[in-house]
């Protein structure tokens, strides 16, 4: 499968997994010491979504643009004001380019915060820096997440969250991502890990699951939406994140958001959401 993000910017499964990177952004700030953000696949940072390739698959209308101005309870819009801030959509001015993650953490965090953003594709390196301008805050590294993930946790700050979202372009990805989450967590078992995932072939992911259920972590909540039955999609119709560390809030937040989420975005029978405990303490 091969998942290049500018097609797909700002769609369903950018708001699924930007929605819920806010709300673990959100949690972490609540302490006043400094945190670190380590994003292993930071792509360009921004999106057209109006021209060029974004334009032609037209996803940003079924995901970002299909909730922006949408009628929804008081409570699910306060869990959103995160992500609706760092994505551009709190406002009513016309957009035309689409926050990736990196962006929008910038957006979110302190100025005692500390972001390293990895890309190893040179141009998309380069669009990234751009993106990101000027901040004393930011690293931008043009290398392999995966070794910038083994080389930089646990941080100095010893407090902080792991983005991994990689493009799933080769055939074990699911395997390399496992065993870089046990890596990872073995020398950092107090961080925050969010890993994102397609649902499209069904049983790698779930054996993707279950290779991380028998690891040696102890917490780790899994979410999936599918805005259609992924069996009869053609295109991409679910994802999933894997959050090894929750906070304590997320699982109410999450049932909350999803629930809101899962029917807003479907577009054809099947869709749904689960949320699992792989392990849970």
């Amino acid at each position: 499968m091969n998942y290049r993000h500018v097609f797909h910017a700002g769609n369903f499964a950018d708001v699924f997994k930007h929605a819920l990177l806010a709300r673990v952004l959100s949690y972490l700030m609540r302490k006043d010491a400094p945190l670190r953000y380590l994003d292993t696949h930071a792509g360009a940072g921004l999106y057209s979504i109006n021209a060029g390739d974004a334009l032609r698959t037209g996803e940003w209308s079924g995901g970002a643009g299909k909730l922006r101005g949408a009628p929804m309870p008081d409570a699910a819009r306060e869990l959103l004001a995160p992500w609706l801030r760092a994505s551009g959509l709190a406002g009513e001015d016309a957009l035309t380019l689409y926050p990736g993650s990196p962006v929008q953490a910038q957006r979110l965090l302190r100025s005692q915060d500390k972001l390293t953003l990895c890309e190893l594709h040179p141009a998309d390196a380069k669009l990234l820096g751009r993106a990101i301008g000027r901040d004393r805050r930011v690293k931008i590294l043009n290398m392999d997440g995966y070794v910038a993930l083994n080389a930089f946790v646990p941080p100095v700050e010893r407090r902080g969250l792991v983005l991994i979202d990689p493009p799933f372009e080769e055939t074990g990805e699911f395997v390399r991502l496992a065993n870089a989450l046990e890596s990872a967590w073995t020398k950092w078992p107090t961080g925050v890990f969010m890993a994102w995932y397609p649902r499209k072939d069904l049983a790698a992911v779930g054996a993707f699951k279950t290779a991380l259920a028998k690891g040696p972590a102890r917490r780790v909540l899994c979410l999936e939406m599918d805005v259609e039955a992924p069996a009869a999609a053609v295109s991409l119709a679910g994802s999933g994140l894997i959050i090894i560390n929750p906070p304590h809030v997320l699982e109410e937040e999450a049932r909350a958001l999803l629930a809101i989420l899962t029917p807003a975005l479907a577009r054809g029978r099947g869709a749904a959401w689960r949320l699992d405990w792989l392990t849970r303490e």
